[in-house]
């Protein structure tokens, strides 16, 4: 024997009940007896409650509610039967709804709608089911019987959820049951006092009318039948790569339904238990899956970490006081005080100190609960030996549950870990020496981004993705997206990180997609669509999004973004950029983004600020790190004016190598913009302030070696005739230089908290005398390396070098945020 259920959404439809008849003659077929338990055809229990809300209050839009509920039946009725045998089915539910409207009229009249009469009314949904359904399986050829529940389950008299009389119950159905062949197509949900008045079981009760079924029959095997395929490993609607699990316990499915899970009726587990029977959660628009079977024991070699469940909004309320240090039965006092009023109590967290105790209630219960709480230490309170009730609203429940979580060293370790690298405060926590359940208070507005974080960090564990937001598609941006989509395969197949890019931006358009842009797509068809760039609310977006494991990627050379790089910070989400101005501006705007990222727990990098794809503030810093004292930085800090004195040695007059540069994209617009030194200013500026030094902009001091008319050209073509003026001036340095056997750099240097930016000649004993193309050098004196300098050399300009260090720091952000105590390898049931 077998007990089936169906719930609403599988009878929602005309097409939902053909599967479940498919599914029921498959049985049949196969010689195994069953009984049927179908809940009310989707949406009409809700629209029975409207109803009789609305008829209470006199608000005659009940009646418009009724006939579209009627009118859906009717429908449902027409597309199943033949017009030829559908009169009389139609004639019983006309009977049907007619009582309905009688009773609504009765509510309506009298302003009244008690528990008793709400829970009449609310019992025509699955006598509505059960009827539709039995009919139509008669007619397809199934011996089936509609079974009205109420002449087999006994309950009390406590309306809405009733407690069920088991004796007397299991008497009943084993005695209509005795006698009974065919298919019984029950009523979920309600059930009937000893006197006959209708009763129901709490929503979801079909399940537990189910489990009443199957316990009473000594069933094989219980089966919920629902929309998805079995207990999942988080809310699939809020956890996109939720999974279904093969195998639960009884107390893993009781523990995860209590915490939210939706699947499955918490009071179903206990006749099951009882008889030690199996319940399999089955989706009736994909049977042939197996689903997730609940038993007694939980199988080995799955994750220890079974579920990842809420509590979506709940209240935390906080009692304390000096009074209350090892005093017995404080405890006691409080939560007598509010089992008395009927106030449930959802979590309790108590600091072994004894000196507060906190417990979450549902929101509507907590002005209540505190006020019962204030009576009950009246006394207390005057002598001030207790405080106040404390509430706290806007919270919610974040619960792992397993069986196994015990026996693996690390599991309250990765959660605190995984909500700490993405900002989620931990407001309070219980956990049980079984460990079976550790559970966190969390503000609601991070609900989504804890499930997610926590779901990657306990069953994705071997695949991290991370969502990139990135504002700025001009030559870096596009290089950047272009290697994102190259790397994309190799870094989820060999590293297992799964790149997400969520947002782009450019100066006219910003395009969001929380699922992930297409970045096979050129930037100007990822922007072909979007709306209207605003920088404001970009950044909004990106933070109301919250998601986790989340990035800033300011891809930009301008100011549009960082004024907002502390907000983004404190947000919890990391930032990598090439764009130096930030860390260039004064010394307090370095510092408090340098002690934002810190504080919360995200990363702030900037490595291509000072040398592209050259690893040179990484190295600064590991050197630091490891104890090395920096005495002194020199460096040719820029790719465009290491081209321009690589390529003069007085053979080509200085105005054509800087209009080669020019020529050859190297420079800027305007090459003054490179030949200032302002850039290289920036640079060993924010070197200075990687070693310590808390150097303002102005107190780098920068040579000047463009002469007056030069920079007081009208335009770049003034400009370069105002050069080709001053040719004499650089011909006559780089003619003294070479007679000295020297060579002609730009140079920066910092020493003894001295920053300069000049033109140098330096000998052939100097590294950057062999310096050649557009390369980049840096040379770092310091205790270690006292003869000899550490010098990192390479490209120190270029799209691609630069985008590729960005690349880089996204990679390492993503590994920082990926720590976890321990990894999976395990096989798992998915879809």
């Amino acid at each position: 024997m077998k007990v089936l259920k169906f719930g609403g959404t599988s009878v929602g439809s005309p097409e939902s009940i053909k599967s479940v008849k498919d599914i029921v003659r498959q049985y049949q077929e196969g010689g195994q007896k069953i009984a049927v338990v179908v809940s009310a055809l989707k949406g009409t229990t809700n629209a029975l409650v409207e109803m009789g809300q609305k008829a209470r209050l006199n608000d005659t839009t009940y009646q418009t509610i009724l006939t579209n509920t009627e009118n859906h039946h009717y429908d449902t009725i027409r597309t199943l039967i033949p017009v030829a045998v559908q009169s009389k089915l139609l004639s019983s539910v006309k009977v049907l709804f007619n009582e309905i409207g009688e009773l609504l009229q009765g509510i309506s009249l009298l302003r009244e709608c008690s528990p008793r009469t709400l829970d009449m009314l609310l019992s025509f949904g699955e006598r509505l089911s059960s009827l539709v359904v039995s009919e139509y399986l008669k007619i397809e050829g199934i011996q089936a019987v509609q079974v009205d529940a109420r002449q087999l389950i006994e309950t009390n008299d406590q309306y809405n959820k009733a407690r069920v009389n088991i004796e007397a119950t299991n008497q009943k159905i084993r005695h209509y049951f005795d006698a009974f062949n065919g298919v019984a197509v029950v009523t979920g949900f309600i059930a009937a006092t000893a006197q006959g008045d209708t009763t129901t079981l709490g929503r979801g009760g079909s399940d537990y009318t189910a489990a009443i079924l199957g316990a009473a029959l000594y069933a094989k095997e219980i089966e919920i039948w629902t929309d998805v395929d079995g207990m999942m490993t988080a809310d699939p609607r809020v956890v996109k790569r939720a999974f279904s699990l093969e195998h639960l316990s009884y107390e893993e499915a009781m523990e995860l339904s209590h915490f939210g899970a939706k699947i499955i009726y918490p009071p179903t587990l206990q006749p099951a238990i009882s008889q030690n029977i199996p319940l399999r959660i089955k989706n009736t628009f994909n049977p042939d899956f197996a689903g997730t079977l609940i038993g007694q024991t939980s199988a080995q070699g799955q994750f220890p970490v079974k579920g990842i469940s809420s509590i979506e909004h709940i209240a935390l309320l906080r009692v304390s006081g000096s009074g209350m240090v090892g005093v017995p039965g404080v405890s006691s006092r409080i939560f007598g005080a509010l089992a008395q009023h009927q106030i449930n109590i959802v979590l309790i967290s108590q600091a072994s100190s004894e000196h507060s105790i906190c417990f979450a209630v549902a929101p509507e219960d907590a002005k209540e609960a505190k006020e019962v709480i204030e009576e009950a230490f009246s006394l207390e309170i005057q002598a001030k030996k207790v405080n106040k009730v404390s509430i706290e609203q806007d919270l919610s429940v974040v619960a792992i549950i397993g069986e196994h979580m015990r026996r693996m060293p690390g599991i309250s370790g990765n959660l605190f870990t995984a909500l700490g690298n993405n900002g989620i405060n931990v407001v309070a926590i219980a956990q049980g020496s079984s460990e079976l359940n550790v559970s966190t208070v969390i503000a609601t507005k991070d609900l989504a981004k804890a499930l997610n974080a926590l779901h990657e960090a306990f069953f994705l564990s071997n695949t991290k993705t991370i969502h990139i937001f990135m504002l700025g598609a001009g030559l870096i941006g596009n290089t950047l997206l272009h290697q994102l989509h190259q790397q994309k395969g190799y870094l989820l197949q060999e590293q297992g990180i799964n790149i997400n890019l969520v947002a782009l931006a450019n100066s006219k358009k910003m395009r969001f997609d929380e699922n992930g842009l297409d970045i096979s797509l050129s930037k100007d068809e990822l922007l072909a669509t979007g709306e209207t760039s605003d920088t404001q609310a970009y950044i909004n977006k990106m933070k109301a999004l919250n998601l986790p494991n989340s990035i800033f990627v300011d891809c930009t050379a301008a100011h549009i973004a960082i004024d907002y790089y502390e907000d983004i910070l404190k947000s919890s989400i990391s930032i990598a950029t090439p764009n130096k101005l930030a860390n260039s501006a004064n010394y307090l705007t370095y510092q408090r983004l340098k002690q934002a990222a810190l504080l919360h727990g995200v990363k702030f990098l900037y490595e291509t600020n000072v040398g592209a794809g050259l690893p040179v503030i990484n190295t600064l810093n590991d050197l630091q790190n490891s104890g090395d004292k920096i005495h002194k930085i020199e460096g040719v800090l820029s790719g465009t004016l290491s081209y321009i004195f690589n390529n003069f040695d007085g053979s080509t007059p200085f105005s054509e190598i800087v209009k080669d540069a020019k020529n050859k994209g190297l420079t800027e617009p305007d090459p003054r913009d490179d030949l200032n030194g302002q850039d290289v200013a920036r640079k060993i500026l924010i070197l200075a302030r990687e070693v310590g030094w808390a150097l303002e902009p102005d107190q780098v001091q920068v040579e000047n070696i463009l002469p007056q008319s030069c920079l007081d050209a009208a335009s770049v073509e003034q400009f370069f005739d105002a050069l080709e003026q001053a040719n004499g001036v650089f011909q006559e340095r780089v003619e003294q230089a070479a007679k000295e056997g020297k060579k002609l750099r730009l140079v920066a240097v910092l020493e003894n908290g001295e920053a300069k930016v000049k033109l140098e000649a330096v000998d052939s004993a100097h590294p950057f005398y062999t310096l050649r193309g557009s390369d980049n050098m840096i040379a770092f004196t310091s205790q270690r390396y006292q003869n000899q300098p550490l010098v990192i050399r390479g490209p120190g300009a270029g799209a691609d070098v630069t985008a590729a260090g960005v690349f880089a720091e996204i990679i390492s952000v993503r590994h920082y945020l990926g720590q976890s105590s321990y990894k999976f390898n395990l096989s798992v049931n998915k879809v």
